[in-house]
């Protein structure tokens, strides 16, 4: 009798029926959901049923849902979308309901509220999981997992010898637990105005023999130990050669470090080689930060800091190499411990700001300290701009980010993550602007926001700048590490999220710098 069954059941599932009547070639329903401005998919947007079923849209904001008790029924989603309006329904209950129907389209649609608009997930697999599903079409350079990449975090990036240079610290590997953590590394061409980031970048990654990306910096004298660069710069030697340069670190994690010094980039064999090491104390007089060229009293220099630069060398290899010519923007009175002490004034209570070989620099969350505690006057600082909405009631601690050239604005405009935020510990990114890249960065305007999660080392890529600037392009790592939240998004955690945002109007004017 159980065979009668089996081939009973069997026959109904090869003609196109199982025994609750769905249609089970039809394929999956389509769950849109989309930006209500914009009307383009929002990717990461989190649909949870109220039978705890999770699904996440793909970077066209797409899920692909087949479930087999739940098809043509009306079903209500809850929804998590970081940065968008969630729709109410009674009793207060935000969320959606939609009826999804094999081969039919059900659309939701979101309000957004903050002025950053999230474009795609740049790492990692499945990126158009739900919309290949479908049958939809999707970029080329997306239908294959280049480099067998799970997860990625924080980028960096630079232009040289004709190609952009793409260099990850950690890479998660989908067929172990353990990935690859001594920098993972791919080219792109350069991606002109005509290239539109909205879908991704065709990034090739260096790999070994089994497809997996591989180490950028091979580090053999321990096993087992983080090996990541930073704060890439290109440089002529004195025979007028171009060379990267970068910040190297040899870790056991983020609190211990046992070497650190400069690494520069061995064209033939596409690795980073230590050119030298430096010591472990006076940590600030190394590359740092995403380095910008600034020329002032005739010297081209590398301005380096990360969200704000407070380091300067001279732009040669031999200046970059040697911690002695490096010099601090600083308003110290002097040092203690390797830290500043101060801040020293002058006559009318202002600070001392001034070049210095022997001070550190100043961050903001000392200089935030600093005002909150009146040795300086807030109308004096520098590094911690207030909220332009004032919601932020404390001044704001710049967590990571990029200070960058606009043509747009002809201004130097700040992208950071502030630390200590709401709603986020680490997940809130700001803009601001000033005459200087130095500063003062006077006043912020709020552009991302993700609740209960983190969104670090944030960078602005100014090759991806577009209409003379006024939509400059960002990205940062999404993770749950460092919120308190143990949820971690399927998919788009510990991987880098595309944003954009347009300078024009909006919150983002009120902090302008005319």
């Amino acid at each position: 009798m159980d065979w009668i069954l089996l081939g009973s059941f069997l026959l109904a599932y090869c003609v196109g029926a199982n025994e609750v009547g769905v249609n089970v070639r039809e394929g999956p329903a389509e769950i849109l959901v989309v930006d209500a401005g914009t009307q383009r998919g929002i990717p990461g947007a989190e649909l949870e049923t109220t039978h705890n079923l999770v699904f996440v849209t793909d970077n066209a904001g797409r899920v692909a849902f087949w479930e087999p008790g739940l098809m043509g029924k009306e079903i209500f989603f809850s929804i998590r979308c970081h940065g968008y309006e969630i729709p109410q329904q009674s009793f207060g209950i935000r969320g959606a309901k939609v009826v999804p129907k094999a081969g039919e389209v059900a659309t939701i649609s979101l309000k957004r509220i903050q002025p950053a608009e999230r474009l795609c997930r740049l790492t990692g697999e499945g990126r158009f999981r739900d919309t290949l599903l479908l049958g939809r079409k999707i970029p080329d350079f997306a239908r294959e997992n280049q480099g067998m990449v799970a997860g990625q975090d924080s980028v960096q990036a630079i232009e040289y010898k004709g190609k952009l240079r793409w260099f990850w610290g950690d890479t998660l590997k989908l067929s172990h637990p353990l990935g690859l953590f001594q920098t993972a590394g791919a080219t792109t061409p350069f991606l002109g105005e005509d290239f539109d980031p909205s879908q991704g970048i065709p990034f090739r990654y260096f790999t070994d023999r089994d497809g997996f990306t591989r180490a950028m910096m091979p580090y053999t004298k321990q096993p087992g130990r983080l090996v990541w660069v930073f704060s890439l710069c290109v440089v002529q030697d004195v025979k007028g050669n171009e060379r990267l340069l970068a910040h190297y670190t040899v870790r056991k994690n983020l609190a211990t470090e046992y070497e650190h010094g400069v690494a520069v980039y061995n064209d033939e064999l596409n690795i980073f080689e230590a050119v030298t090491s430096l010591p472990l104390v006076e940590t600030w007089r190394i590359p740092n930060g995403h380095p910008i060229v600034w020329e002032d009293g005739g010297v081209k220099w590398l301005l380096m800091g990360s969200p704000t630069p407070g380091v300067r060398v001279a732009a040669t290899y031999e200046a970059v190499i040697d911690p002695k010519q490096y010099e601090a923007f600083s308003c110290a009175d002097g040092m203690k411990d390797g830290k500043p002490t101060g801040p020293k004034l002058d006559d009318s209570g202002r600070p001392v700001w001034r070049w210095s070989k022997y001070l550190p620099p100043i961050d903001s969350p000392t200089e935030a300290k600093w005002v909150k505690e009146g040795k300086i006057r807030p109308e004096d600082a520098r590094l911690c701009p207030v909220d332009v909405e004032g919601v932020e009631k404390d001044r704001i601690m710049l967590h990571s980010g990029t200070v960058r050239w606009n043509k747009h604005r002809q201004r130097w405009v700040l992208v950071s993550s502030q630390t200590w935020g709401k709603p986020s510990f680490l997940g809130e990114v700001w803009y601001a602007e000033a005459k200087s890249p130095l500063g003062p960065f006077a006043k912020a305007a709020r552009i991302v926001t993700h609740e209960k999660q983190t969104f670090y080392n944030v960078c602005h890529h100014p090759f991806l700048d577009r209409e003379n600037g006024k939509m400059i392009h960002f990205e940062g790592t999404y993770s749950n590490e460092f919120s308190g939240n143990p949820w971690k998004t399927p998919r788009y955690n510990y991987n880098q999220i595309l944003y954009r945002v347009d300078l024009d109007g909006g919150v983002i004017g009120k902090a302008r710098v005319e």
